[in-house]
């Protein structure tokens, strides 16, 4: 049986064992799909980074779920970035690509600042689509009544890399209720069986923050609950420069976006929109933390 090791880090947050947890595998090369998937069961983390050689950008990264693999994963991207900067891996840069399934993307890092580390990594153009299902059967799926549900905004799929659905909620008590029957909701999400669903309210815990969210995974994922989720943090930024944003001279809007206090994962995620000749560009960034090392037989 061959031994990899696993290092865990938490990305969005500075402080161990709060934000979102990622493994990442540093010596993957020459590790199977099948093996990689086998990793990321046992391990058990929403996701499970494989940072490879590319001959398209300056690393190629592959994410796996407990029970598939994913395009893109904000958070595993974060904690694998700071990992390889951490550890030397890098070199001097500070700028680089990444290629990934939801294709080429660049990262920055604020190598010359005196603060927390940040990694910065745009991602995929925001695309959206309706959702024409039951409110109620929705509501019911992560445990509200349709009141709870924010009408005056649209409910709609989003992606920048990763496909959810975005559904408006009118309160910030209403997140402490929610308990997700994920095993329902590809029978409510007829467009996109395999979405998740990102519920959000602009009613926040943190005064300097702007949305306030939850994200329930897909049950095709293995996993209930992602604890700050990158890639919906930064398709919201695109929901709300589209739906929600009052200042449309701001270029680009900047937001923070808290998520994970109903499960002691406090997180945030900084989101910059872009508007460049009519279209959106998302820039999701975030710290995180090495929390520790383990190792998993294969």
């Amino acid at each position: 049986m061959n031994a990899i090791k696993i290092y865990h880090y938490d990305a969005f947050s500075n402080k161990p064992n709060k934000g979102n947890p990622a493994g990442i595998v540093l010596d993957g090369e020459n590790l199977s799909d099948d093996d990689m998937q086998k990793i990321a069961y046992k391990v058990g983390f929403n996701e499970t980074a494989f940072p490879l050689q590319s001959n398209k950008a300056d690393i190629r990264i592959r994410y796996f779920t407990p029970g598939h693999e994913m395009s893109l994963c904000g958070h595993a991207t974060i904690a694998a970035i700071y990992a390889l900067k951490t550890k030397g891996l890098l070199n001097n840069k500070c700028q680089l690509t990444i290629e990934t399934k939801a294709g080429i993307l660049p990262i920055r890092i604020n190598c010359h600042s005196n603060d927390q580390l940040y990694i910065t990594m745009k991602q995929a153009m925001p695309e959206f689509q309706a959702f024409n299902g039951s409110l109620d059967d929705l509501a019911v799926s992560i445990g509200l009544d349709s009141s709870d549900l924010e009408t005056d905004l649209p409910i709609l799929y989003g992606s920048t890399g990763t496909w959810t659905l975005l559904v408006p909620i009118k309160t910030l008590d209403a997140f402490q209720r929610m308990e997700p029957s994920n095993k329902l909701f590809p029978s409510i999400l007829k467009e996109m069986p395999k979405a998740s669903i990102h519920p959000f309210c602009l009613e926040t815990y943190d005064a300097n923050a702007q949305m306030h969210a939850r994200h329930f995974s897909s049950p095709f994922s293995g996993t209930i609950e992602d604890p700050v989720t990158g890639t919906a943090s930064g398709v919201m930024g695109a929901y709300y420069f589209e739906h929600i944003n009052t200042n449309e001279l701001s270029n680009p809007l900047n937001l923070l976006i808290e998520q994970g206090q109903e499960i002691d994962r406090d997180g945030r995620v900084k989101v910059a929109v872009r508007n460049v000749n009519g279209s959106m560009e998302i820039e999701i960034s975030g710290p995180a933390v090495y929390v520790d090392e383990f190792n998993i037989s294969l």
